[in-house]
């Protein structure tokens, strides 16, 4: 069966569907509108289904924290003070077996809107990713639809002891919280909590402040932090096994991928224990860890059996820095060859809710600046790619939303309406009728380079070779502002070259003969190359001892096909 790369589009269903176009800072579902599961319809998927995707990751599913009340639907409200902004984070998990109402249209009926949403994405191909955030829930955590027989979280513990193996949480005993942050909110009463808990950013005291994730408390997988972090793992803590059955309940509900928040905040014996567990019963699922030490990557994917881990502190922040005249473009190859041989397993991005947008002020400020570390990040290797809502269309995420501030990110936390995706949207016609000439251009980009990723065998299956190495002193190419590599499956060869520099320029590769050793390549005067992003032939020289040259435009590549 041939291997398909995965190429993930990030969305927020919450924010994707929501058409208002008069949003208030701060405002409130009622104020401001709620995107629906509903809105992610056949024709909805089939557009991010031609953008390239194959995996669709559905942010903000599971119920959370919100200071919407819902108690006419035997949701029990929760403080204000302990939520960020007026729907509150998706990573404030307040019951792990239900569907946040917010993007239900029918609120009764969630769950199965929610499998329907799975069934429909099915239908059109693509595959579904959900959060799963195993290192902290929501303060006020109570599972009203958990299902029977299951024990809620903390329900058993005993708050005299500051750590036990056998509580979910830990606890600060006899000790009230006293958060260093408004403790009333919009609420007639302070919140209230005794004994105080852990919060989720492994504060261990009853202090925790606005720079904290004070709306979290951390759970209890059997590490005692506060003496020495020693473990404690036999008998399997409790929250392993409560954590175990949350998978596999919604393995059940049919999601092919987990994206796993926070995973290295959550001992790697876990993940060893668990991930096998699931792929016993579900031998095709998939487990994506958010992991920023490199330290720890062989960690989780030799030991915790992870299928992928975020490049964030690698191939990111160096694309992001190159991208922004910081760092030299030959730096990328010291983000691949640092991996020593797990290169496949990382997952490679720009964009997601957790970064700042590209065409931001805080980044790029223009999204034409990442196009040659869109090239890169998509097509120098066959591991995933995921791009965020409104990346393809050169989203600002300037807006001043409320909690979120203007701080170059789509919020999570607010009621909001992204411009570009209403304006895609257009009520669902997807017609580009709304949209300025330069998004149409830069998502015909977007959807050019992603397509690629499993339109071309040689990105999807094929082998790498980077060519910095005999062109860091070459004639008529500058090491800091261009990258090039080769890409070869069978008799199909690809030379890949970017620019980032905003002048065009003409360059003149040298191709070790190495290079032509190591992939069999045939040495030929003269030619024919397709460019795959222009469509246009170009006629170049294939040979070790004379460079390869051509003109590059600025913020821009080449992705040239050679028939062997």
């Amino acid at each position: 069966m041939k291997r398909k790369k995965i190429v993930i589009y990030q969305t927020l269903p919450r924010l994707f569907g929501n058409d208002n176009n008069y949003c208030q800072n701060n405002g409130n579902i009622a104020e401001n509108g709620c995107g629906k599961m509903g809105d992610f319809t056949a024709k909805a998927l089939n557009e991010i289904k031609k953008l390239g995707a194959t995996h669709v990751w559905y942010t903000g599913i599971i119920e959370h924290a919100t200071q919407t009340c819902y108690r006419r639907y035997n949701i029990r409200p929760d403080h204000p003070a302990i939520v960020k902004g007026k729907a509150g984070s998706p990573y404030a998990i307040k019951d792990y077996y239900d569907i946040d109402p917010d993007i239900a249209g029918d609120i009764p009926g969630r769950m199965l809107e929610f499998e329907n949403l799975v069934a429909r994405t099915h239908s059109k191909g693509l595959k579904v990713i959900i959060d799963f955030v195993p290192n902290h829930v929501a303060r006020q955590y109570n599972s009203d639809a958990k299902p029977e027989g299951v024990v809620d979280l903390g329900a058993d513990d005993d708050s005299s002891y500051a750590f036990s193996p056998y509580n979910n949480f830990y606890y600060i005993p006899h000790t009230q919280l006293h958060g260093q942050f408004d403790m009333k909110g919009d609420a007639t009463e302070p919140y209230y909590e005794f004994p105080a808990k852990a919060t989720g950013n492994n504060r261990f005291d009853a202090y925790p402040t606005i720079n904290d994730w004070y709306e979290t408390i951390k759970l209890n997988y059997g590490i005692d932090y506060q003496n020495g972090g020693g473990a404690s793992f036999d008998p399997i803590p409790s929250t392993w096994i409560k954590m175990l059955d949350i998978l596999l309940f919604w393995a059940d509900k049919k999601v092919d991928a987990f994206r796993c928040d926070m995973a290295e905040m959550v001992p790697v014996e876990f993940w060893s224990w668990a991930i096998p567990q699931v792929k016993a019963q579900y031998p095709d699922i998939l487990f994506i860890a958010e992991v920023y030490n490199p330290h720890e990557y062989r960690n989780y994917i030799f030991r915790g059996h992870f299928d992928y881990l975020y490049d964030k502190v690698g191939l990111y922040d160096t694309l992001r820095n190159v991208t922004c005249d910081y760092e030299s473009a030959a730096a990328i190859s010291k983000c691949w060859q640092s991996l020593s041989g797990i290169e496949e397993k990382m997952l490679n991005f720009l964009e997601n809710h957790d970064e700042q947008r590209i065409a931001s002020d805080f980044f790029a400020g223009n999204p034409f600046k990442a196009v040659p570390a869109l090239i890169v990040s998509a097509l120098m290797n066959t591991t995933p790619m995921m791009i965020y809502f409104g990346q393809e269309f050169g989203e600002m995420g300037m807006d001043t939303e409320g909690f979120s501030g203007r701080d170059g990110r789509t919020t999570i936390f607010d009621y909001w309406s992204v411009s570009s995706i209403r304006r895609w949207r257009n009520g669902g016609k997807f017609n580009g009728e709304l949209l300025s000439e330069q998004e149409k251009h830069l998502y015909s980009i977007y959807q050019k380079v992603l397509s690629l990723c499993n339109g071309q065998d040689a990105i999807s299956q094929g082998s790498f070779f980077d060519l910095m190495y005999a062109n860091l002193n070459g004639w008529r190419f500058n090491a800091h502002k261009q990258y090039a590599f080769l890409r070869k499956y069978q008799n199909e060869l690809l030379l890949i070259v970017v620019n980032f520099d905003r002048e065009a320029v003409d360059v003149a590769i040298n191709i070790p003969q190495h290079a032509f050793d190591y992939l069999q390549l045939p040495e030929i005067e003269q030619f024919s190359a397709v460019d795959l992003l222009t469509d246009t032939l170009l006629q170049v020289s294939l040979l070790s001892s004379k460079p390869t040259e051509m003109k590059i435009e600025g913020y821009s590549g080449r992705v040239l096909k050679f028939k062997l």
